[in-house]
């Protein structure tokens, strides 16, 4: 079994990043996402869908970050493995079926604020993936799909960190 490899990306300008969930009764930070300020990291779960040449992503349906492209994914349920979460996510987000193609990595996402205090912690697990059938139509996360190819990346306006899992992700999802 290949290690896993862990990426820390700590960031203190940065004021959101690319994950797509909702922690449903956590405490709102006083910016209003109610991902801030937890008492621990949330797990977030990506998926680098590939059907062909092509990945696919998701037009963001609200903050942080609406309107912008990024991996479809979210929140791990409790109870939950990660890879149950790739599955049911991308179901909830696209309508696709998918075959879970392999792991690319795990990546901690931490922002601080000002004082120095975590103001965002997330440690995502990001999963290639081969499309199995479906249509994509965005879901209620999500207010648009698309299809895209490498070739794409340099304009879609994406998170240095979701560029390197795309890219990785397109080894683990041919073999």
């Amino acid at each position: 079994m290949p290690a896993i490899k862990v990426k820390y990306q700590v960031d203190k300008e940065r004021e959101d990043i690319a994950v797509n969930n909702d922690l449903g009764d956590a405490v709102a930070g006083k910016d209003g996402d109610r991902r801030t300020y937890l008492e621990h990291p949330f797990v977030g779960v990506g998926v680098v869908v590939w059907r062909g040449d092509e990945f696919l992503l998701i037009r963001r349906g609200k903050e942080p970050r609406l309107g912008e492209w990024t991996i479809p994914g979210g929140r791990q349920d409790l109870g939950e493995t990660v890879r149950e979460t790739a599955v049911r996510e991308i179901l909830e987000e696209t309508s696709l079926h998918i075959e879970i193609a392999g792991l690319v990595d795990v990546v901690d996402a931490i922002n601080h604020d000002d004082g120095g205090r975590v103001r965002f912690h997330a440690t995502l697990v990001d999963f290639a993936a081969r499309w199995s059938s479906g249509e994509a139509k965005a879901g209620s996360d999500a207010m648009g799909v698309g299809w895209f190819r490498l070739e794409d990346l340099p304009d879609l306006g994406l998170w240095e960190e979701t560029i390197r899992i795309i890219r990785e992700s397109a080894e683990i999802a041919r073999r």
